[in-house]
């Protein structure tokens, strides 16, 4: 089974690049900390964390993110979860609310993107949830890229997460 994750407010960019791999992550910067582990008990998710004092309930996972940087935080999790990288579906959920993409065609989204990407892209998927568009634009590699690297790291150290 995938791990589902819960974020806490200040995780917001490591919520976001976990979505951007395909990771189902809950992430509400207003909740506070019992509001977080409820969701978790309720989804059957990992907490993530920086807050030292953050609460220790018996039968909620809380991983302690040490690391600063997201690249660094993402290795940790693969490491601490462990995350199984191979098991990610790139760029399947949005980035804003979690809620999964659906393939949308030209016509359904051209009054919804900038006349350049309707003239340049042929290809385009729905947020399901908030109804944000995406396409492949330059981020697209920058994130593959990102993972692939990830995942190779934890195939080189032998480990496979």
């Amino acid at each position: 089974m995938r791990p589902r994750f819960v974020a806490d407010s200040m995780l917001g960019r490591l919520a976001r690049w976990l979505r951007a791999f395909g990771f189902d992550v809950h992430y509400d910067p207003a909740a506070d900390d019992h509001e977080i582990v409820a969701t978790a008990r309720e989804r059957d998710a990992i907490v993530l964390t920086r807050d030292t004092r953050f609460p220790d309930p018996p039968d909620v996972r809380i991983i302690f993110v040490n690391e600063d940087h997201v690249e660094e935080q993402l290795a940790q999790l693969v490491r601490d979860v462990p995350l199984d990288l191979g098991d990610a579906r790139a760029l399947t959920r949005c980035t804003v609310c979690n809620e999964t993409l659906a393939p949308a065609t030209r016509d359904e989204v051209w009054d919804r993107v900038p006349p350049f990407v309707y003239l340049t892209h042929e290809t385009y998927a729905r947020c399901v949830g908030c109804g944000r568009v995406y396409w492949e634009g330059t981020h697209a590699p920058r994130i593959r890229r990102t993972l692939a690297r990830l995942a190779g790291d934890t195939g080189r150290t032998g480990r496979r997460a």
